[in-house]
């Protein structure tokens, strides 16, 4: 019996790899290429648009983790739809979905992700299929400050740029939060439904100024900018990706913050706080100078 781990080498599998195994979990990386995987890590071969690739994964496993890699719309609903018949066929014992920083469970927000989009198709669908499903809802990634285009005017010149106002709360989280939630529910089936992961209250660009300026020795003062000017920054780095980034952020600056409920939260659900963000500097390693500066590869890659 063993807990199936997708994305196991990227940015969000890797934390719960991590967690399960240091829990002394038997966990497997279901991966496209098993060759990526580290030593001593048992690793299957898996396409995730294949329902039977998945089906012969999933079948007597004590639970699955996925979520949706970042790409077309197109691909992601055939993920969506693959791992539904493979999760409807194979029953594992638990599904846990991570909606990546999509909203899932505030319906009255605008931002609330579509009934016909690619998340809702699989988390309707896993929750349809009778077996044991968790979602688990976060906001805005703390990886994200981690972008060079970020990270370059904190070394340079003191300034941490971000599309939001400097007053705009927003329930950051870390990768190794969402981590901690997965594999708590992996491993404890009590909890089903929607898990919202972040802080409260939330947190505003001044709280990650003053959080960057204690770890780093020396000040670090907010400057909200346009999405636009984002979008300017980030499209070298994502190619076409960055237009919805862009229409996120326009979205965003017209709401009055970006905070997760109390009642479906970890904290209240699960007794799971997320890291302050000095803690989450350090656990990654973090080191840096006005001019230098180092991100340890336990890092995880930016997810937006």
């Amino acid at each position: 019996m063993a807990y199936i781990v997708h994305g196991a080498t990227g940015a969000q599998g890797s934390p719960v790899l991590s967690a399960l195994t240091s829990a002394g979990r038997n966990a497997v990386a279901a991966v496209r290429h098993p060759e990526a995987v580290p030593a001593g890590i048992a690793a299957r071969q898996v396409d995730l648009v294949s329902a039977e690739s998945l089906v012969s994964a999933y079948e007597g496993a004590d639970g699955v983790f996925v979520h949706l890699p970042l790409g077309a719309p197109e691909a992601a609903a055939a993920q969506a739809r693959a791992v539904v018949e493979a999760v409807t066929r194979a029953r594992p014992g638990r599904v846990v979905i991570s909606a990546s920083g999509q909203i899932v469970d505030q319906p009255d927000s605008p931002l609330q992700a579509p009934a016909d989009s690619p998340i809702m198709t699989l988390i309707d669908g896993a929750t349809g299929s009778g077996v044991p499903t968790a979602v688990v809802a976060s906001r805005l990634y703390l990886e994200n400050l981690l972008l060079p285009v970020i990270l370059a005017p904190m070394r340079e010149e003191g300034v941490l740029r971000y599309p939001l106002p400097a007053s705009f709360p927003v329930s950051w989280s870390s990768h190794l939060d969402v981590a901690d939630v997965v594999a708590r529910l992996l491993t404890d089936a009590s909890v089903t439904g929607t898990v919202a992961v972040g802080h409260r209250p939330g947190l505003t660009g001044q709280d990650l100024a003053a959080a960057f300026s204690t770890h780093l020795g020396y000040e670090v003062r907010y400057e909200g900018i346009t999405p636009e000017a984002f979008g300017e920054l980030i499209t070298p780095l994502f190619g076409p990706a960055a237009a919805p980034v862009v229409d996120l952020y326009r979205t965003l600056n017209e709401q009055d913050g970006n905070i997760i409920g109390e009642d479906n939260s970890a904290q209240v659900l699960l007794g799971l706080a997320p890291r302050p963000v000095e803690s989450w500097l350090a656990a990654l390693s973090i080191q840096e100078s006005p001019t230098a500066v180092t991100v340890s590869e336990k890092s995880s890659t930016p997810h937006i």
